[in-house]
């Protein structure tokens, strides 16, 4: 448990898991703030200046990886994690760039959110997988690096895929594939 009131800021369009999440994080003694938009979180980064922060990756109006360097700009010293359900290489890498501390896949709970927080350093002794992601994981990747180069353009993103726009929608509408 926490000692002292380490303010937390907590950004996700998903009101369910915000309110399971911060009351995890209160009883460990964290002052919890919530925002469920861009906007939003950028008032309170500004009003409170919190310590830590989760951020989604897939916000109803914005992209976490847009918030990321404004947040940080208001917050410099800001150790942010960004959560996702909707994971790739390209967008890990892309968040740590921009400044995250670590990268984490929903479903997260609060005590592996609050160790990708607090760890500093990389883990030497990870473990690398024996098999190779499928055909269909490595697929997904590939789109999400693409739609990354081109910003978030779905039509863009089609055309340099060689694909019609109404199938990119589609697959992006899906899961993504496990390995």
């Amino acid at each position: 448990m926490q000692d002292t009131d380490t303010r937390l800021l907590v950004i996700d369009d998903d009101e369910m898991f915000c309110h399971v999440l911060s009351r995890a994080l209160a009883k460990r003694g964290y002052e919890v703030l919530v925002a469920h938009d861009a906007e939003q979180a950028l008032s309170l980064a500004r009003r409170h200046r919190p310590e830590l922060a989760t951020l989604d990756l897939k916000l109803e109006h914005s992209s976490g990886l847009k918030l990321l360097p404004e947040l940080l700009d208001i917050v410099p010293n800001c150790r942010i994690v960004v959560l996702t359900g909707y994971s790739s290489i390209a967008t890990a890498v892309e968040a740590m760039k921009l400044g995250a501390v670590n990268y984490l896949c929903k479903p997260a709970d609060a005590d592996e959110i609050l160790t990708a927080l607090e760890r500093a350093e990389g883990d030497p002794d990870a473990e690398v997988a024996d098999n190779p992601p499928s055909i269909n994981r490595i697929a997904w990747e590939h789109i999400q690096k693409v739609l990354q180069e081109h910003d978030g353009n779905i039509s863009a993103t089609a055309r340099a895929l060689g694909m019609h726009r109404r199938t990119l929608q589609r697959k992006l509408q899906k899961r993504p594939v496990r390995r």
